[in-house]
């Protein structure tokens, strides 16, 4: 598992931090995760059991909350049901070793936003969050956050990309791919990592997707410019600046 190396800025829309609680009896998990949602800026407060996690969520009153399926004194979907009660709106993401379909399905008929399996990639809780609390209307970028490398510009919340001031046309997925490379500049990411970002759960498919997709933004991003997108042999593809 891999810590990201940068942060999004997301806030409450009052400009506060994020509240995260995380949910799990595993403390080295916890340890690292709630260290990776730290960094993005936000506040984490996490709970090995189901009578603990009622505390802090009394106390915290998080705006997510990442809770694991199985805990010592109780099961994640009784401990969500209860948990609704006090926090009808609060996003909730379920971590489990169990992956079989009617696992998945009990999960979010008693309420889960999503789901993630074990083991997993930080990188992948840390967006699967972002998208939850940003549709849930719970967090934003401030603002109307936009990324910059060299004189490429990324309006996130227009969905516009620039290159020298030159508005580019790119399809959802190509966007998607994009912003996982501006969001981690000059960091080798491997197709594996990429596929895990940009195409979660729902892709099925192979890693030569990635080969294609960064091939139509290079065609869009680099061509007729100095190049930007580099690829590492047999490691991944980078965002960096030509030496």
């Amino acid at each position: 598992m891999e810590r990201p190396l940068t942060s999004t800025g997301l806030r409450r829309p009052d400009g506060t931090p994020v509240r995260v609680l995380v949910v799990d009896d595993e403390p080295d998990l916890t340890d690292v995760l709630s260290g990776v949602l730290r960094y993005e800026g936000w506040t984490v407060r996490t709970a090995a059991t189901g009578a603990a996690a009622r505390v802090q969520a009394r106390d915290l009153r998080p705006d997510a909350i990442v809770l694991d399926w199985m805990l010592p004194d109780t099961d994640g979907i009784t401990l969500l049901r209860e948990l609704r009660d006090t926090l009808p709106g609060v996003c909730v993401l379920f971590l489990t070793a169990r992956d079989a379909v009617e696992d998945r399905i009990a999960g979010i008929t008693a309420g889960g936003d999503d789901y993630v399996t074990k083991p997993f990639s930080l990188e992948e809780v840390v967006a699967r969050l972002r998208g939850l609390l940003r549709r849930a209307g719970m967090a934003r970028d401030p603002g109307g956050a936009a990324l910059s490398f060299a004189d490429l510009v990324m309006e996130e919340e227009a969905r516009e990309v620039t290159r020298g001031g030159t508005v580019l046309e790119l399809s959802p997925t190509e966007f998607e791919l994009l912003r996982y490379l501006m969001r981690n500049p000059r960091r080798v990411l491997s197709k594996a990592q990429i596929l895990d970002r940009v195409w979660s759960y729902d892709f099925g498919g192979q890693a030569h997707v990635v080969e294609l997709y960064i091939s139509y933004l290079r065609k869009k991003i680099d061509a007729g410019r100095v190049p930007l997108i580099h690829t590492v042999r047999g490691a991944g593809y980078v965002l960096k600046e030509p030496r």
